[in-house]
């Protein structure tokens, strides 16, 4: 059992109620507070910045995935990111408060959610590497190999986002595939 199926495991009993939310809803607004944590469990969700002249696609939550405003959930200020839902979504929320209950609760829950946190990190550790050494057919390799399921339940023009590229580049590379 990976991490992410341990953590769900522990949590699965304490889910405090299930939303949906259409194509396009937000979750999470910029400059709000939202600090629950939420499981994908239909859907799929991108996490974005916008920077007023174009948005930044960060993240992306699909099913089985935990998806917060992280910047939030760790210190409880308002958010810089968007959380919004690309198709339909319907997803299970805890509360922060509930969540550390949890988690608080014994050293081996602890330690679950300091691995969950530093397989995080490394991730982003590998998007930044991604973003700033690599072409963007190597960008493209490199998360096809790590996520496929990204090129299964997002559309091209958030996973252009994503990567950094115009969505004419994404579909040029798409075609040399073939």
């Amino acid at each position: 059992m990976n991490i992410l199926e341990q953590l769900l495991a522990i949590l699965e009993p304490h889910w405090q109620e299930s939303i949906t939310l259409k194509r396009n809803d937000y979750l999470v607004s910029q400059g709000e507070k939202n600090n629950n944590l939420y499981l994908v469990e239909e859907g799929s969700l991108r996490v974005f910045i916008d920077d007023e002249t174009e948005e930044h696609t960060i993240r992306f939550g699909y099913k089985n995935s935990i998806i917060t405003a992280l910047d939030t959930f760790l210190t409880d200020a308002p958010s810089s990111f968007y959380i919004q839902a690309i198709k339909k979504c319907k997803l299970k929320v805890i509360s922060k408060s509930t969540y550390d209950k949890v988690i608080n609760s014994s050293e081996e829950n602890q330690e679950l959610w300091k691995k969950m946190l530093e397989g995080f990190v490394y991730q982003q550790i590998e998007r930044e590497i991604d973003l700033i050494t690599y072409s963007p057919e190597k960008r493209f390799q490199r998360v096809f190999k790590r996520s496929p399921q990204v090129f299964q339940e997002i559309p091209q023009k958030y996973i252009a986002s994503y990567l950094r590229m115009t969505p004419e580049t994404l579909s040029r590379i798409l075609k040399n595939l073939d």
